[in-house]
């Protein structure tokens, strides 16, 4: 099962479009424009970590683990301050947040607006996802086993295969063709802001 049939079938992406006051397709669309970046920047984070996957188990763990995506899907309004949270670990700046929602609105016509309130939810509902799985035992994960075989089935095993989620956006703002949009993403928020 890849990310966004995860995310569909718990429920977090109806839940997201009752609370933002839109359809379902296009918090589908949204999101499905959105998790390549956010996938990407788990990845990159991954990469980052001295200890590798168990630093991402931890970090997962202090920004709220599985409760993220409960969050989402409980009755209170969804704590988006959380999902900013996510967001700065992963991206490191607001900008990047901008860019991949302006590359988002050009893939999908949606409102840029609209995509940086869904952000910081999809975000949420990844991490959330992502450490339900790695903690959950032993049938939660992909063929790999812990953090490790999840993030590979996530992310297509490191390459631009088709089960990845680097389609789409991915494909697009993946400007040196590396599998990783995120290095080219953070270089262009860099021009930005110079």
């Amino acid at each position: 099962m890849n990310i966004m049939d995860a995310l569909q079938q718990s429920g977090g992406i109806g839940t997201m479009a009752k609370e933002l006051g839109i359809n379902e397709s296009v918090a589908e669309a949204g999101a499905a424009a959105l998790l390549p970046a956010i996938l990407g920047g788990f990845k990159k984070t991954t990469q980052a970590q001295p200890s590798g996957l168990d630093g991402l188990g931890g970090l997962l763990g202090q920004l709220g683990g599985g409760g993220l995506l409960d969050s989402v899907l409980g009755t209170e309004p969804t704590p988006v301050s959380k999902g900013n949270e996510v967001l700065g670990q992963i991206f490191g700046s607001k900008e990047v947040s901008r860019t991949v929602a302006a590359g988002a609105e050009q893939q999908t016509g949606i409102s840029s607006d609209l995509l940086k309130k869904m952000l910081p939810v999809v975000a949420m509902m990844v991490a959330g996802y992502m450490a339900k799985q790695s903690g959950g035992g032993a049938g939660g994960t992909s063929n790999g086993g812990g953090l490790g075989g999840l993030i590979g089935g996530l992310l297509g095993g490191g390459n631009n295969a088709s089960s990845g989620g680097m389609g789409g956006i991915g494909s697009l703002l993946d400007l040196n063709g590396d599998g990783n949009p995120l290095d080219d993403i953070i270089g262009m928020a860099g021009k930005l802001v110079r």
